[in-house]
């Protein structure tokens, strides 16, 4: 888990670089939750936030502009409903997901797709590159869940289209960090962790590494989430 020193936009939160052992078994949604999951949940009463689309649409548009308590009450509505525990993946496990990779080694490469990363594998701002990428089209907003091909474990959108939230609160780096796949816990939790890069943003932020801090009442319009739950 992490980047190696040598990775090209690296931050110092991404380290140091260990290996993490995932203890219990788990499944992680294929897609982002969509608007109209979210909206089933606010029509039931389990979610009382009711985000705006930006004009994109709702559907199978995912869902965005929800906060990381926002998102606790979905999982908890989606628990409630089914009998099955969801909750937000744990960073071990998001960063697991994202990887796509079968095989782990000590260099692993920055994007499930390699060494650099297209606007036909993901969403983000195609004007800028990373590694040998080329300029794309920057799309200016979300696009359908699944739209974009999966990872190799049939996962799409880990990288770009919109930020996702996970369990951990943020901790300046990995020193300390649980090695069992468990969350970081604080009492006094100031920030939490948003994963994958969104939309807007540069290639070297769908990093499979990277890591952005924020608290956990803002709502943006590229941020939303991916459930997971114990097997």
């Amino acid at each position: 888990m992490g980047s190696p020193d040598t990775e090209k936009g690296r931050g110092k939160d991404e380290g140091p670089q260990r290996k993490v052992v995932i203890e219990k078994p788990f499944a992680i949604g294929k897609t982002e939750v969509t608007f109209a999951e979210w909206d089933a949940c606010a029509s039931q009463g389990g979610c009382q936030h009711k985000p705006a689309d930006e004009g994109w649409g709702r559907g199978k548009q995912p869902v965005l502009n929800v906060s990381w308590s926002d998102a606790n009450q979905y999982v908890a509505w989606l628990t409630k409903r089914t009998g099955k525990a969801y909750r937000l993946p744990t960073e071990a496990e998001w960063e697991y997901a994202a990887r796509g990779a079968t095989k782990i080694t000590e260099t692993p490469a920055p994007f499930s797709t390699g060494p650099t990363i297209t606007y036909k594998q993901a969403n983000f701002d195609a004007n800028f590159i990373y590694g040998t990428g080329r300029i794309g089209i920057y799309r200016q907003k979300a696009v359908p869940a699944g739209s974009l091909p999966a990872n190799a474990f049939g996962l799409h959108e880990m990288h770009g289209n919109v930020w996702e939230w996970v369990q951990d609160c943020y901790k300046p780096d990995y020193q300390d960090a649980p090695v069992d796949g468990s969350a970081v816990t604080a009492s006094d939790c100031q920030l939490r962790i948003l994963r994958g890069g969104a939309w807007n943003y540069y290639p070297w932020m769908l990093r499979s590494a990277y890591r952005y801090a924020t608290s956990g009442d803002v709502r943006l319009n590229n941020a939303g989430l991916r459930v997971a739950r114990d097997l």
